[in-house]
């Protein structure tokens, strides 16, 4: 009899949550009346802005980073990145002492750009329409002898990031639904893990942007899907098609992926700011836009959110929040 074993369990998770204990931060859960009244559920919500480099990505980019041997971490880092994981990435490289490289396309947000600078890494661009950000990185780390750090398709990456639901279950028990955005799909993938291994009736719930959803049509296909590379605000999930590895995790434990429009997450951008006090950016904006358009369907009585990060800068943010015409 043949067995496949997942890549990523519940031990794995709480194998990184120990590694990442005083490294990365453990985020806080805020709750809003309003928002509980406007869908008429209690709202939980895992506030990775709040994390360090303001998204989720540091979780996994440290937990893997940091099980590299003394030899490859000497000989440096290569990751591929549009922003949040770039700067998990560089960041991760300097507190283990060692030095990264990042392919991140031209159009990447300047703050985020900067940010990476500012961590100590180098920046190596592409056109994210025409160019093969995965060959570049590899090419680069052939040349170098670099280790590529990958996004998401990665066990260690997708145990890292399971550390986010593992942390806001310990923290609130028994939660209904949980809803994540999605992009090339570590982030849903470990904490589906956490989740189903802690809780199996809870319903799993991606987010996507409409005009990138490559998970939702590989769900309903059975198989990994392939779309042009996407035009969204969204730009942390304007990806052409999921992972091979989170695909494995996530056509298993994923109940439903809910579509947002760019006009419905600049709507819940607003709301966060206005209501919530905290800035978010269009990413992990994507499962409140779900929750307050209804497109997350029914909901049970307890939901979880992730909010994945925060990355925007004030110019790019008021651009987006800004009354619409």
């Amino acid at each position: 009899m043949t067995t496949t074993t997942p890549p990523v369990t519940l031990d794995d998770v709480r194998d990184a949550a120990a590694r990442l204990k005083g490294v990365a931060h453990r985020t806080p859960v805020l709750r809003s009346r309003t928002l509980d009244e406007l869908v008429g559920a209690e709202v939980l919500l895992k506030c990775e802005n709040f994390q360090r480099v303001g998204a989720f990505k540091f979780r996994g980019a440290y937990n893997a980073a940091s099980r590299l041997t003394p030899e490859r971490l000497e000989r440096g880092i290569a990751a591929y990145s549009s922003g949040n994981h770039a700067q998990a990435v560089a960041l991760a490289a300097r507190e283990l002492g060692t030095t990264a490289v990042i392919v991140m396309p031209e159009d990447a947000p300047p703050s985020k750009r900067a940010a990476t600078v500012g961590y100590g890494a180098e920046i190596v661009t592409y056109d994210r329409y025409t160019g093969d950000r995965v060959a570049i990185a590899e090419t680069l780390a052939g040349e170098r002898g670099l280790t590529v750090i990958p996004p998401y398709e990665h066990p260690h990456i997708m145990a890292g990031q399971g550390t986010t639901a593992l942390e806001l279950l310990e923290e609130v028990g028994e939660l209904g639904a949980l809803l994540t955005p999605v992009g090339g799909g570590g982030l849903i993938a470990g904490c589906s893990t956490v989740a189903k291994g802690l809780y199996p009736g809870i319903r799993m719930i991606g987010v996507e942007p409409e005009a990138g959803d490559d998970t939702r049509r590989s769900l309903e296909a059975g198989r990994r899907i392939s779309i042009p590379v996407p035009h969204t605000i969204a730009d942390g999930q304007a990806l052409h098609i999921p992972g091979e590895l989170t695909f494995s995790v996530n056509r298993r434990l994923v109940d439903a992926i809910a579509l947002v429009s760019d006009d419905e997450i600049r709507d819940a951008m607003r709301f966060a700011f206005e209501r919530l006090k905290i800035v978010v950016e269009p990413s992990g904006a994507t499962p409140l836009a779900a929750l307050l358009t209804g497109r997350a369907g029914t909901l049970p009585r307890r939901v979880g959110v992730i909010i994945s990060g925060g990355n925007v800068d004030a110019e790019r943010f008021a651009e987006l929040c800004g009354t619409r015409p």
